[in-house]
């Protein structure tokens, strides 16, 4: 009888802003609420879109702070609370998929991939906005912040994620868009590929990724350089 690692399918972890789906528009949209709730200028979206990629507490404490405002606990906990709220109800007002996501995930589950997502989004907003986008039945499992004690970029969010969707973590993949994606993979000592057009304050070719691509045509063969397709 095989071992136990040789008997799950390969597996490929995406994370999902900036990565599966361009949500800039939502996220800086219900930033900019808050924003103007408290008095301060609303950001641009093409200034603000480098502040996306750690989650809504980052991004927020990230907000204030390019308009000149240090948050305390309790007030960056309130904020955090009203995001979530308005956010929630608004996460697909603008959103949408990249081009060429669901002929990429086609092209791997047809290579016997087995696909999840790994995010730092709460898991409930998480699934309903992949829903909306009607990819979220492609998923084994889509794991956000709250879905185990720790998140990106603590590795065991990842090892986790592919734990729950049965995958082989010896034929695993992250496949992300910001030095939280490529610290989170490095740290579980899983290979990653980075693409350009996400949400980052440095070229993701400087964080180090085992590849990067600009479009997700290129995604297969990125992922066949690094995990053996063939052995699905």
């Amino acid at each position: 009888m095989p071992p136990e690692s040789t008997a799950r399918p390969p597996i490929a972890v995406f994370d999902l802003d900036g990565t599966l789906a361009e949500t800039a528009g939502d996220l800086i949209g219900t930033l900019n609420v808050l924003m103007k709730r408290e008095g301060l200028a609303e950001l641009p979206l093409s200034q603000a879109r480098g502040l996306i990629g750690a989650g809504a507490k980052a991004l927020i404490r990230r907000g204030f702070e390019a308009e000149g405002r240090a948050l305390s606990p309790e007030d960056h906990e309130r904020l955090f609370k009203a995001f979530i709220a308005h956010y929630g109800e608004h996460l697909a007002d603008t959103s949408h998929l990249y081009p060429g996501v669901a002929e990429a995930l086609d092209t791997l589950e047809a290579a016997g991939f087995r696909l999840a997502v790994c995010t730092n989004k709460f898991e409930g907003q998480s699934v309903e906005l992949l829903r909306l986008l009607g990819i979220g039945h492609r998923f084994a499992a889509i794991c956000g912040r709250d879905t185990f004690p720790a998140y990106k970029p603590d590795p065991s969010h990842l090892t986790g994620t592919i734990e729950r969707a049965g995958g082989d973590p010896a034929r695993a993949v992250m496949v992300g868009d910001s030095r939280t994606d490529i610290d989170t993979a490095k740290a579980a000592g899983i290979p990653v590929v980075a693409v350009t057009f996400g949400y980052t304050d440095v070229p993701v070719a400087e964080l180090g990724p085992d590849r990067v691509i600009e479009h997700f045509s290129d995604l297969a063969e990125a992922v066949r350089a690094l995990v053996p397709v063939e052995a699905a």
